[in-house]
């Protein structure tokens, strides 16, 4: 089972953002967009794992204790860097709490001997890709031109605000790869404390 560990997206965001990609993926047409109804916030990427380990997972993550969050959808950007784009995403703003939860969360899986996470948690939400890989720097970048033109028209547009939701709960996903993209499962609800 290929699993990960994330926010769902309240109605109204997922609406939104699914408004503002309609309007904009013409202006990348190379790119892979994201699928509304597929998009959440990565707490942490697990990966591969055995069906007979997924109670010592669920159990671990049920042992965080974390308040509700408040996130915030505006801004975006591009990973690894403008120039050399492969990910186009949209900003996050939250508390402290919110990359906390993601410590802790990573933290108790590596108590499973899932390795932690390399880097800095990074709160944001994938819009499109643009070839594969890591999103991180390497030193074979090279410009991309393929986000050229959607980075000429987001300049002349407003700032981005997709709104502000609430996070009450985070979720154990299976991902399953098909050649119409990444199909996602919520296996497990994991609820947080009420503030």
């Amino acid at each position: 089972m290929r699993l990960f560990v994330a926010f769902d997206l309240g109605a109204s965001i997922r609406e939104r953002i699914a408004l503002f990609l309609r309007g904009v993926e013409g202006f990348a047409p190379e790119v892979r967009w994201a699928k509304p109804e597929s998009l959440h916030i990565t707490l942490k990427f697990i990966g591969e794992q055995s069906v007979e380990n997924l109670p010592r997972i669920q159990q671990s993550l049920a042992a965080i204790a974390s308040e509700t969050i408040r996130l915030t959808f505006r801004d975006y950007g591009f990973f690894p860097s403008a120039t050399a784009p492969r990910v186009f995403w949209a900003g996050i703003e939250s508390s402290p709490a919110l990359p906390t939860l993601a410590g802790e969360v990573d933290s108790a899986l590596s108590t499973l001997e899932i390795p932690r996470e390399a880097h800095a948690f990074t709160p944001h939400l994938t819009l499109a890709r643009s070839g594969s890989g890591t999103p991180r720097k390497r030193k074979e970048d090279k410009p991309n031109l393929r986000f050229t033109e959607l980075q000429k028209r987001l300049a002349g547009m407003p700032a981005l605000d997709f709104g502000t939701m609430t996070a009450h709960e985070f979720f154990l996903y299976e991902s399953k790869l098909s050649p119409q993209g990444s199909q996602y499962r919520k296996i497990c609800t994991f609820a947080l404390r009420r503030t």
